[in-house]
C-alpha cells in the first residue's frame, strides 16, 4: 500500500482529512501528532480500527523521531497540517507558535529532504510535500478585492507571521533543493470536531450553557467561511494532482461578518434547541474590546483551484452551518469530554503519556 504522512492529524482539519482519506481512497495514513491541547483522537474513533491507519505521537521538532518514521514507513508524500493556529493564543504566548510553526516546519523539511534524497528516481519524482497554510498571511483587505496566490504577504499577528515564515521556508526548500512541494492557503474553516476556542463552536456551546456570546468590537470583521469537509476534498486534490512549486488558494465563497455568523447561529439554535424560557439566544450577545491588530476582512479568490483541479465547495454557508449546529447538538459526549479535559485522560490511558 502507498503510505502518506499527515502531520497534525488529530486536529480539526487534520482529522477531517484523515476521515476522508480512509473513506474515499486506498492510502495508508500515518497520523503524526504531538497531541497538544487541541489534538483530539476522539475525532478519529471511526477510523481507529482501520488497518490502513496508524498513529504516532511525535513532535515535528524531534528530528530523530521523524527520521525513524520515514525509514520505517517509506511514505510517498506528506501533508503538513501540524501548527499552532489560534490568533488569540499567539498574542498572549507567541513562543509556541515560533517553535512549532517555524522551527517545526524547518525540522520536518530537513527530515523530508534527507529521506527524499535517498529515493530512487521514480519515487523521487512522484513524492509530494504538501504544506497547509492560511489566508491570514496576506494581511487585511479593504471593503473590496480578494486574496490571490500572488498577493504580497503582510501578516499582522504572531500566528500569521509564523505561518508566513513557514510558507517561505517551504518555497525556499523547493527552489534551492528541488523538493517537490505544493502549498495551500485556506480561509476560515468550520464544521464538526472543532476545538471550542474558535468562534463558531464557542458561540454554540456558550449559547447552550446560557453564557454570554462575546463579540469583538462591532462584530463587523469579515471572514470567508469554508466547511471543513470541502477543505479536506481540496487538500486531497492538491496533494494528488497539484503541480510542484505551485500554490492554491482554497475559499468557501461565504463572506460573513462575525455578527452575521453569531446571529445565524442564534437563529438556528432558536429553531433546533429553543431556550427553556422561550427567549432568543440573541439576548446573550455582548460586545467586548477588540483584540490587538484585528484584521478587518479576509476573502479568497479560489479561481485557480477551480480551473486547474476542478474543485468547488459543495456546501453553502447555510447548509454547512446547519450541519455543524446539528453535529454539536448530537455529539454532546464529545463536547463534554473536550470541556472537561477527559479526552486527554483517554490519551494517557491508551498511550501512557500525559
Amino acid at each position: 500500500m502507498k503510505t502518506i504522512f499527515v502531520t497534525g492529524g488529530a486536529g480539526f482539519i487534520g482529522s477531517a482529512l484523515i476521515r476522508l482519506l480512509m473513506a474515499e481512497t486506498d492510502w495508508h495514513v500515518v497520523n503524526i501528532d504531538k497531541l497538544t491541547y487541541a489534538g483530539n483522537l476522539e475525532s478519529l474513533t471511526s477510523v481507529m480500527d482501520n488497518p490502513r491507519y496508524q498513529f504516532s505521537r511525535t513532535d515535528i521538532c524531534d528530528r530523530v523521531a521523524l527520521d525513524t518514521l520515514f525509514d520505517h514507513y517509506q511514505p510517498a508524500g506528506v501533508i503538513h497540517l501540524a501548527a499552532e493556529s489560534h490568533v488569540d493564543r499567539s498574542i498572549h504566548g507567541p513562543g509556541d507558535f515560533i517553535a512549532t510553526n517555524i522551527s517545526g516546519t524547518y525540522t520536518l523539511l530537513e527530515a523530508v529532504r534527507g529521506y527524499w534524497s535517498s529515493l530512487e528516481h521514480a519515487a523521487k519524482s512522484t513524492f509530494r510535500f504538501h504544506h497547509v497554510s492560511t489566508d491570514e498571511v496576506y494581511g487585511s483587505l479593504g471593503n473590496t478585492g480578494f486574496f490571490t496566490e500572488t498577493t504580497p504577504y503582510q501578516p499582522n499577528s504572531p500566528y500569521s507571521a509564523s505561518k508566513a515564515a513557514s510558507d517561505h521556508l517551504v518555497r525556499a526548500w523547493h527552489h534551492t533543493y528541488g523538493l517537490p512541494v505544493v502549498t495551500t492557503n485556506c480561509s476560515n474553516n468550520y464544521g464538526p470536531c472543532q476545538f471550542p476556542e474558535k468562534l463558531i463552536p464557542l458561540m454554540i456551546l456558550n449559547a447552550l450553557s446560557e453564557k454570554p456570546l462575546p463579540i469583538y468590537g462591532k462584530g463587523d470583521n469579515v471572514r470567508d467561511w469554508l466547511y471543513v469537509d470541502d477543505h479536506a476534498r481540496a487538500l486531497r486534490l492538491v496533494f494528488e494532482r497539484g503541480l510542484p512549486g505551485e500554490t492554491y488558494n482554497i475559499g468557501g465563497h461565504n463572506e460573513m461578518t462575525n455578527l452575521q455568523v453569531v446571529d445565524t447561529l442564534c437563529t438556528l439554535l432558536d429553531e433546533l434547541k429553543p431556550r427553556h424560557d422561550g427567549r432568543s439566544y440573541r439576548e446573550q450577545k455582548i460586545s467586548v474590546a477588540d483584540r490587538p491588530g484585528h484584521d478587518k476582512r479576509y476573502a479568497i479568490d479560489a479561481g485557480k483551484i477551480e480551473r486547474e483541479l476542478d474543485w468547488k465547495p459543495l456546501e453553502t454557508f447555510e447548509s454547512g452551518i446547519r450541519k455543524t449546529v446539528l453535529w454539536y447538538l448530537d455529539n454532546q459526549s464529545w463536547v463534554a469530554n473536550v470541556q472537561s479535559g477527559e479526552y486527554r485522560d483517554w490519551v494517557v490511558k491508551h498511550y501512557g503519556k500525559p
